[in-house]
Formats: C-alpha cells, structure tokens, sequence
C-alpha cells in the first residue's frame, strides 16, 4: 500500500510574491500652482504675445529653437481654444485645435500649439491612441520652443509605454535623450522602464542605476524597477544587496520588506525570507491571504518547518484573513502530516477532500486513516476518492478490499 505521497513539493502553495513593479504614470501630476503657471504661459503662447521666462529645460539641445510666435490670423483662434479648454470644455476645444490644424492659412505654430493643446484634451479624456497622433503632429510642425517640442516627445514616449508599445517607446525616448542629451533621472527611468518591458534586464538595470545613483532621493518605484531588472538578469548579489538597503531604511514599510522577501525567494534563500516575514508577521503587518500563503508556502520549501507552517495556516484562517479554500486544507493537512500529528491532519483533509476537483485528496485522506487502523473509514474516504474521479483507482481499490480491523 502507498504511503501518502512523499513529494515534499506539492505541499507548498505556489510562491505568490513578485517584486512590486507596477505602470509608471505617464504624466507626471502637477501642483495646482504649476497647473496654474503652465495655462498661463498657454494663454499667452495663444496671444502670440511676450510668454512668461521660461526656465530653459533642455540647455544642452543640439536642436535649434525655431523662433516662430502664433500668426495674427490664428490668434483670436487660440485665444478661443484655450478659453474652451480652461472652462473644461473639452469637446469644443478639441473640435477646435482640429479647426485650427487642418487650416493652411495658419503657420507651423499655430498648427503645432494647436496639437500639442488637443493631446493634452485626447489624454485626460482616456483617448490615448488620438494623443499620440497629436502628439506625432506637434512633433512633425516642429514649431515649438524647445521646452514645449521635448516635453512632447517625452510625453509621446511615456503614453506609448502605457499602451503597451514598447519597442516604439524606446526608439522615442532615445532620440528624446540624443537630442535633449539629458541626464535628468526621470527621463533616464522612463528608458530604463522600457528596456524592462523588452526584457532587456541587463540594460534596463545599467539605465536604472545611473537614474538612481543621480538623485538625491530615488522614488520607490525606481528602486523596485532596478530590483526586478537585476533579478530577471542574474544578477541576485545585487538585487539583495539593494533590496536589504531599501528594506533598512524602511523597516515599517511592508512593500520594502516584501520586496526583499521576493528577492531571497528568486535566490531560494527561505530561511531569510521567512525572518522577514516573521518580523511582519509580529508587527501584524500580514494583513492579506496573500500574506499568510507567502509565510506558509516558505516555511514549506524548509527542512523540517512543517509545525510552523501548520501554525501559520491555523493563525490565518482563525483571523479570517486565509481563504479556507482547497490549497490551503491541504498545506495544512500535509503540514500536520509531516510535522507528525496525524489527527489533525486528518481533520484538515476531511476538510480539504470535498473542494478539490477530483478525488486525489479524499485518496490521501484514506490512505491517512488506514495507517491509523481507522478501517471503516478509509474504506468510506476510498469510496469518495472512487466517485469524484481518480487516474489510477487502484489505490482505492485495494483499501476497499482490505479487511476490517
């Protein structure tokens, strides 16, 4: 007679967590006074009048500012766009850069403000694909002061990235960074996200750690990217070493501590991933099913943590948090089994057999209470293995032909 299956292996859930590596925004929000200076120095633009100084912030621009101001014609025209679009009236301003960009009587600013202005419309509607046809058109005008001309080639770059046009993102962020020779870490990130999104690890990962070595303070999401970008590459030292940085200068930061946890994972070191998680366990930080999975899915892939595991599972189910689905009676009957409590486990299986899709776990479960001498039993569990559906019922068969004890 078969034992219950010694493959360690199918006790542990899948491990669950991944480093967190979400969509950049591709429009970086603005502070109401920024919003408020920007429709000014819009405005103005329109007039064809004197514009606010601009900051200049593209100094070392190999292109040429091209010096063209709004046309007398086009200006009422802009004038009236702007006024439509700043009583977010978005559908009349739209209708109207359109006016204004289909008109051969109007010069290449008029034509380019006008686009650039109905990208801005097209994107806060959710039209993204119309933005970036805009934005190509403001782009192909090549009218506008250097400012607003690479500030829409960056924002091309970043919404093609959100469609999912990775390679197109690349070849636009790189001529953005060629032409503007900008070492600004935003842009450089914005390379970085779409070398990774091309599987590109090793280049993302260079890109990603000169952004992140050039600012003062790095934003999270950066540090995760470069984390994902060293671990999908090979390179775990690394992807360690920065993850326990991050993770040390955040210790109440659960998306840090997880990410290191991934990290230790990716390099199967789950004795250090379970101290994490231990850590975040006591500061009733595991506040997900996804959480308690993690926790017990590690302490299943150690030698000899069957007890702990069972603990967790019992811990995360009496609060609620663990789903009481199949996957988890079932890690917490093979935990109770292999940690050498057979009653227990034999109460999780009875619980686990009825929701699994065939009859493998009502098979365990007889095979259980047979080595207990629980004949009658197995015999009962062996029948229900049988009428859910087994490959191979002839374990079952045999139990049900064994004599009564």
């Amino acid at each position: 007679m078969n034992s219950i299956s010694s493959h360690r292996t199918v006790l542990a859930a899948a491990i669950a967590v991944v480093l967190t590596v979400g969509a950049f925004s591709p429009v970086h929000a603005q502070s109401a006074a920024e919003r408020a200076q920007q429709r000014r120095q819009e405005r103005e633009a329109a007039k064809g009048g004197k514009e606010e100084k601009k900051a200049d912030s593209y100094p070392n621009a190999t292109r040429k500012e091209p010096g063209i101001k709004a046309s007398s014609k086009a200006g009422p025209k802009l004038q009236k766009m702007m006024k439509l679009y700043d009583d977010d009236k978005a559908a009349e301003a739209r209708a109207l850069a359109d006016e204004i960009i289909n008109n051969s009587a109007f010069n290449a600013y008029d034509h380019a403000f006008a686009a650039q202005i109905a990208a801005q419309i097209a994107y806060e509607g959710d039209d993204t694909a119309s933005a970036i046809a805009y934005l190509d058109k403001a782009l192909g005008f090549d009218a506008l002061d250097n400012n607003s001309h690479y500030n829409v080639m960056l924002m091309k770059a970043q919404l093609q990235l959100q469609e999912d046009k990775y390679q197109e993102g690349l070849v636009t962020i790189d001529r953005f960074l060629g032409e503007t020779k900008s070492q600004n870490p935003e842009h450089l990130v914005v390379k970085g996200n779409a070398l990774y999104r091309l599987e590109k690890y090793p280049e993302a990962a260079a890109v990603l750690k000169q952004a992140i070595d050039a600012s003062p303070e790095p934003r999270a999401d950066w540090q995760q990217l470069l984390m994902a970008a060293y671990a999908e590459s090979g390179q775990g030292d690394q992807a360690i070493a920065m993850a326990e940085k991050v993770a040390a200068k955040n210790p109440t930061d659960k998306r840090a501590q997880m990410n290191l946890v991934a990290v230790y994972l990716q390099s199967d070191k789950y004795d250090k991933a379970a101290v994490v998680l231990e850590k975040l366990r006591a500061a009733g930080q595991l506040t997900e099913d996804r959480d308690y999975r993690q926790l017990y899915a590690t302490y299943l892939n150690l030698e000899g943590k069957e007890k702990e595991a069972a603990a967790v599972i019992k811990e995360g189910l009496d609060k609620g948090v663990l789903k009481p689905d199949h996957q988890v009676y079932l890690a917490l009957a093979q935990s109770y089994y292999f940690s050498e409590q057979p009653g227990p486990a034999i109460d999780a299986y009875k619980k686990a057999a009825p929701l699994d899709d065939d009859g493998e776990t009502y098979l365990n479960l007889a095979r259980l209470l047979w080595q207990e001498e629980r004949v009658p039993e197995a015999k009962e569990a062996a029948k229900q293995a049988i009428a859910k559906g087994l490959k191979k019922p002839d374990d079952a068969k045999k139990i049900l032909a064994l004599p009564s004890k």
